[in-house]
């Protein structure tokens, strides 16, 4: 979706969205649902509003593949490009880290959609809060199932915690 900054009313634009949206970063199951109001006041053009699909996403710990729902607030503030275009160097203050800028007439909405749904997802996603990962020995889901194997061996950089655990006991 394209919104061209000259032609938006200065009451501005209500959008509802129901886009059906596709990236390399991660895959997107549901359309993006929500709504957008965008303003434009001089050349800067402001917009608000709320996104929410369901993605697929791989648990950090098991490795299983799981789907979660990102919901995402969207504030942002464009400027023209040719506002810092004469600077080499522009670097944003903290008050300016919601700023994007753009360049001719026209802002591209999806990318922007994209771009708050990556920046809300989290770092280390988990299929559920309790999930126990895998074994170090065979590779099995411990959280699905439990695998037979012991484990006594101690890694030698954690030895030394193992012997202060031992003297806090005595």
């Amino acid at each position: 979706m394209k919104v061209i900054t000259s032609e938006i009313p200065e009451e501005g634009i209500e959008i509802e969205l129901n886009e059906k949206l596709s990236t390399g970063a991660f895959k997107i199951l549901s359309p993006v649902k929500g709504f957008l109001k965008i303003d434009k006041i001089g050349t800067e053009v402001s917009i608000k509003g709320l996104e929410s699909a369901d993605i697929e996403q791989q648990c950090s710990r098991c490795l299983n593949t799981f789907i979660t729902n990102i919901k995402t607030q969207i504030n942002v503030v464009y400027h023209p490009v040719v506002d810092i275009g004469k600077e080499e160097h522009y670097e944003l203050k903290g008050d300016e880290l919601n700023t994007e800028f753009y360049k001719g007439d026209v802002l591209n909405i999806n990318d922007l959609l994209i771009e708050q749904m990556l920046l809300n997802i989290p770092m280390k996603p988990l299929c559920s809060f309790d999930c126990r990962g895998i074994c170090p020995k065979c590779g099995g889901d411990l959280f699905s199932n439990q695998c037979n194997c012991v484990i006594s061996e101690i890694d030698s950089r954690l030895a030394v915690l193992k012997q202060l655990l031992s003297k806090k006991s005595e």
